[in-house]
């Protein structure tokens, strides 16, 4: 994947590089910049720093990682929040661009950010993250790199504004709670759903139901949970998690399975690359947009039988911009489906539905409601 956002203390993540907020003197600071150095080692990491000098905000430069699980350490200095009007969006956009660009210079596979300025220095973070997004994806466009958003706790996460404004709107806590009720649970919401929708029966065989249920009349008249669950798949087929085939896809009588093989449809592989063609884009352009890596890609370019995980078919539909309908068809060809009562499928269906194709996004509002995020 090539931005990933992870809750961890960034002193234990795996890169070769960890970018640290340093401070703009040859002296120890707090918050992040504290961690960096007594995991390091304080003294080693402080002699080194003293031999870069005072750096000015936006400057980029870098040390040994020294105890770090790390190859190097790139400082850089944000601005401290004086409201935004002496140029301190600008500056931490410019401690993004020069900590990649300088990664890059030193040949780094990989870059551990923290949230730029937004703890000592008071950066607000909603504007720190679009900035942080902004930055790394621009970057990504033209050049290969794994980079990871390295995020301490939840609260330091949970920002305001346009981003996540929609989704809260349509997910309320009781929504929430719902999407992790038991599959029985599931079932019988399912079952009463459709059986309040039927044509009440007669009061006589209400009476009768009290009685028996062994006849032939009282099983059709009340049909059993299992029974209704059956006959309704097909109408409510995206209540589960998986695979739903359409309607007639099973092998009837007056047709062979041989018969039914001869004209099986595109692989999800075929059809990924026809939509691809279709839309006139190029390999590299869809998976970067997919936030997918090179290497990944290329396995799926390479293989007619590959099966994705639903968080790569879906980062996949995401970077082709394609409708509700065109993903659904896309995904069945994987044996997957959305389900309108798994949280994380619902946000993805109401992006798709509001046109909002950036991956980028989706993997915030993603990570905010503690769901996985897209991409491979």
């Amino acid at each position: 994947m090539a931005l990933q956002i992870i809750r961890n203390n960034i002193v234990n993540v795996e890169a070769e590089a960890i970018v640290n907020t340093a401070n703009p003197k040859v002296a120890v600071g707090r918050g992040v910049d504290l961690a960096i150095y007594e995991a390091a080692g304080r003294e080693k990491l402080l002699a080194a720093r003293a031999e870069i000098g005072e750096m000015i905000p936006g400057q980029a430069a870098y040390t040994p990682a020294f105890d770090l699980n790390a190859k190097h350490i790139i400082h850089t200095v944000g601005p401290a929040w004086r409201g935004g009007s002496f140029g301190e969006r600008e500056t931490v956009a410019a401690c993004y661009r020069n900590s990649l660009w300088l990664a890059k210079q030193l040949e780094c596979e990989s870059i551990a950010f923290p949230l730029l300025a937004t703890g000592t220095y008071g950066f607000p973070k909603d504007e720190a993250l679009r900035i942080a997004m902004a930055e790394i994806s621009s970057f990504l466009l033209d050049n290969e790199m794994e980079v990871m958003l390295v995020v301490y706790d939840k609260e330091s996460f949970r920002v305001s504004g346009k981003l996540f404004s929609d989704i809260r709107t349509l997910i309320d806590d009781s929504e929430v709670e719902r999407t992790v009720a038991s599959e029985p649970e599931r079932r019988r919401n399912l079952f009463h759903e459709i059986m309040e929708k039927a044509v009440p029966a007669p009061q006589h065989l209400k009476s009768k139901r009290r009685e028996t249920r062994e006849t032939e009349d009282e099983e059709r008249i009340f049909p059993t949970e299992e029974s209704v669950l059956y006959d309704y798949s097909a109408e409510y087929n995206k209540s589960y998690d998986t695979f739903a085939p359409p309607a007639g896809s099973f092998p009837s009588e007056k047709e062979s399975l041989d018969d039914r093989l001869i004209h099986l449809d595109k692989t999800f592989q075929e059809h990924l690359f026809m939509l691809i063609d279709r839309k006139g884009k190029t390999d590299p352009e869809v998976y970067k947009k997919a936030n997918i890596d090179r290497k990944h890609f290329s396995k799926i370019r390479s293989n007619v039988d590959y099966q994705p995980t639903k968080r790569t078919a879906l980062a996949l539909a995401i970077a082709l911009e394609l409708s509700l309908d065109e993903t659904t068809d896309l995904l069945r060809r994987a044996g997957l489906a959305l389900s309108p009562s798994i949280l994380f499928d619902k946000i993805i269906e109401h992006c798709i539905e509001t046109e909002n194709y950036d991956i980028y996004d989706i993997n915030c509002i993603l990570f905010n409601y503690d769901q996985p995020t897209l991409g491979a």
